[in-house]
């Protein structure tokens, strides 16, 4: 999957956008505030109807202007295209079309566009709460098993009704058994999801991470979220006093984490900054050969200022980790001179100056 054509109107700072991208590697580069973030911002609009940002999803749209929309262009491995467009409004309404059909599953949406992106908040996946490796875990079950979606259904559905039934004073005690064994059922069948992902992604991480650095000891790991020697029904009868205390299920998937250890410590806590971005960056590149070794497709990549907190001979060696993926990749920095020498001779590579939020192709 790639996008061949992408039309913006009303984003940020991109008054009216249109762009014929490469298939492979595109080049953003401009002054800080140019508008460069605010187009890799449009295309994760596109393939999640959201911001990566953390801000309120009416910072999206332009000043003065109702709205913003996104359309684009989508060339499948098979020659065919589809077209998909987002729009988001100021009071909040969003409206998804993929060939001109109104869609309300966003997960159909992330389907048809799955993206990966590199930016300062990625440094979360190693820093921040179990919540954030959750997520990227997830996203990758999500594009390679087709059941997941509906069983993660259930799992919420499940975990929503024995929440509510902990915190009320008096419990039905069938209506009780009836919930613990749905989510004990969906549980066990998330955990058998993530751990087969699990032990597909780490080989192909460790191989891809040692092409960027060497990190003797690294050790990547899941936790399934319960007692790996116990039954979650067996842990949920055991601390049912404890939950009803807290007025919330404290044990299973919704307690998973991946963890990353370095001489038996936390990585991030060893780690410096440059390190840990090589690390998160193997970890998505990781998971882009996974998808495509399914089948169905490829990942968009969205990298935001590459060139920071890498010398060049990481730059160099992250730019041929990116072009062997032979998917597209949209990159950010202030100075094209920075990533220069970083491809082959015959890679597709398109130029973009950005500059008060126009756009212009150079060469």
């Amino acid at each position: 999957m790639a996008i061949r054509q992408i039309q913006l109107t009303a984003l940020r700072n991109l008054s009216a956008v249109t762009l014929s991208p490469s298939p492979q590697i595109n080049i953003l580069f401009g002054a800080n505030g140019s508008g460069k973030t605010s187009l890799l911002e449009a295309i994760h609009l596109l393939g999640m109807a959201r911001s990566f940002r953390a801000q309120p999803l009416q910072s999206l749209i332009q000043h003065g202007q109702p709205r913003c929309t996104a359309f684009a262009e989508l060339a499948e491995a098979d020659g065919g295209f589809k077209k998909i467009g987002v729009s988001r409004d100021r009071q909040g309404e969003l409206l998804v079309r993929i060939n001109g059909e109104h869609v309300r599953s966003l997960a159909q949406l992330a389907q048809e566009l799955p993206l990966q992106v590199i930016n300062p908040n990625s440094f979360r996946l190693l820093e921040g709460a179990p919540k954030q490796r959750r997520q990227f875990m997830d996203w990758g079950v999500f594009h390679v098993e087709q059941q997941f979606l509906p069983t993660w259904q259930r799992l919420q559905r499940a975990l929503r009704q024995r929440n509510s039934w902990l915190r009320r004073a008096k419990m039905d005690a069938p209506f009780q058994l009836v919930w613990d064994k749905e989510l004990c059922l969906a549980s066990e069948a998330i955990d058998n999801y993530r751990r087969a992902y699990i032990g597909a992604l780490k080989p192909v991480f460790e191989q891809t991470l040692a092409q960027l650095i060497e990190l003797d000891g690294l050790v990547l790991s899941y936790s399934r979220g319960w007692d790996k020697e116990r039954s979650l029904s067996d842990v949920l009868a055991a601390s049912l006093v404890r939950d009803q205390q807290l007025g919330s299920t404290q044990a299973g998937p919704q307690r998973a984490d991946l963890r990353l250890r370095l001489a038996s410590n936390n990585a991030a806590d060893i780690l410096s900054r440059g390190q840990q971005k090589l690390v998160i960056c193997a970890l998505h590149i990781a998971q882009g050969y996974l998808l495509a070794q399914t089948g169905r497709g490829s990942c968009v990549y969205l990298v935001d200022d590459l060139p920071s907190e890498l010398d060049q001979k990481h730059r160099q060696a992250l730019c041929r980790l990116l072009e062997g993926l032979g998917c597209q990749v949209f990159i950010t920095c202030v100075e094209p001179q920075a990533l220069q020498d970083g491809w082959r001779a015959d890679t597709p590579i398109a130029l973009f100056h950005v500059e008060q939020g126009q756009i212009k192709v150079v060469g």
